[in-house]
């Protein structure tokens, strides 16, 4: 089977509030230069899936009001490719609805799910990684999840423990035995030490028809859902879509499916990978000065500070003195200064920003 089968998609539907308040509701992170490179993360991960699939077999999963960002950002998609959420339901409904849309442009397709906000600084391993493990589904009934060698035993990713006794599949692709959430730092140290531990990147590959009998066996409310209103798909999909999500609960493809099936595996490479899931993963990608402070600016001036990421406006003069360890973020509106170490309660902060009422900083 070549390439004309394979298929990718962008789940870009995020809101990403822990990079509040860069990251805003009506323009997450999804949508932003977080590097300084000229690209937002959604054009990199575009950029890096064209090396694996055709460009018009990628599409976005975004919620209807980044509707116009994703076109903007990204103008040579045609509509069909942009699949509109009416509403966020995490991960499950989200590549369910790719899924189906795309069995019925192509019963025999292979998909790879990728969120959009992942930074790969290997990107020629892991389009060498993602093509066999495309090749491996094309002959294989297999779930296939993407595990990242560890470098430390960080706390802040899930884990999948592999059998590293079973070399009957490939010496690349092991069974899945278990996935852990987030673990504290002991087991995340007795994880490592293990050496038959991979961190959970949140991408998948799968063959259309394995996923859909996954879904009809595991979440049966939602896959009855969707083969109810699939024949309606090619009149309405709006309308279709719209009583769909109205009707389904939210729930993450991993506790859905991924914890309960037995046809899981899991390809895994170092591929320079990170989720920039808060202010501190950005800091580890950005240059730093002689005191390992990172500036997204060019008119910052640091004084006595050390070891802080400072993002303000082009067109504003930050002075800073003093500070060690600190997120500085500065925008037209909102002046965020929180210890890097705490940066976990950012969430709080913009939840305790929702019950003051003030939606309009968010």
């Amino acid at each position: 089977m070549n390439n004309s089968s394979h298929y990718a998609v962008i789940m870009a539907g995020g809101i990403g509030s822990r990079f509040w308040p860069m990251s805003r509701t009506s323009y997450p992170k999804q949508f932003i230069d977080f590097l300084g490179v000229g690209k937002t993360l959604l054009q990199l991960t575009f950029e890096r899936l064209k090396n694996i699939v055709p460009e018009n077999h990628i599409f976005i999963v975004t919620n209807s009001e980044y509707e116009t960002l994703v076109k903007t950002q990204l103008p040579t998609l045609n509509n069909e490719q942009i699949l509109l959420e009416p509403s966020r339901k995490n991960t499950a409904p989200c590549i369910a609805y790719a899924t189906y849309k795309i069995s019925l442009l192509n019963k025999n397709a292979c998909v790879l799910i990728a969120p959009s906000d992942h930074l790969i600084l290997k990107e020629t391993v892991f389009c060498e990684m993602a093509k066999k493990a495309m090749n491996y589904c094309n002959k294989n009934q297999s779930l296939l999840t993407f595990g990242i060698t560890p470098t430390r035993p960080d706390t802040g990713y899930g884990y999948i423990q592999f059998d590293d006794k079973d070399s009957s599949y490939s010496s690349e692709i092991k069974k899945v035995k278990t996935f852990t959430e987030k673990p504290n730092l002991e087991l995340a140290k007795v994880f490592i030490e293990n050496g038959d531990f991979v961190w959970n990147s949140g991408m998948f590959i799968w063959n259309v028809q394995t996923v859909i009998s996954a879904l009809e066996k595991y979440m049966p409310e939602l896959a009855n859902q969707f083969n109810e209103h699939l024949p309606s798909f090619l009149e309405n999909e709006k309308e279709a879509i719209a009583s769909i999500y109205h009707e389904c609960k939210s729930i993450s493809i991993d506790y859905g499916i991924m914890e309960k099936a037995d046809n899981v595996f899991v390809i895994s490479a170092d591929i320079g990978w990170s989720d920039l899931g808060t202010w501190g993963s950005i800091y580890t990608h950005l240059p730093h000065d002689e005191n390992k402070n990172a500036l997204i600016s060019k008119k910052i001036l640091l004084y006595e500070s050390t070891n802080c990421i400072v993002n303000i406006p082009k067109n504003k003069l930050c002075v800073i003195q003093g500070l060690d360890n600190y997120i500085v973020v500065d925008t037209k509106e909102v002046l965020l200064i929180c210890k890097k170490d705490d940066e976990q309660k950012i969430k709080d902060f913009v939840n305790d920003i929702k019950l003051k009422k003030w939606d309009k900083y968010l």
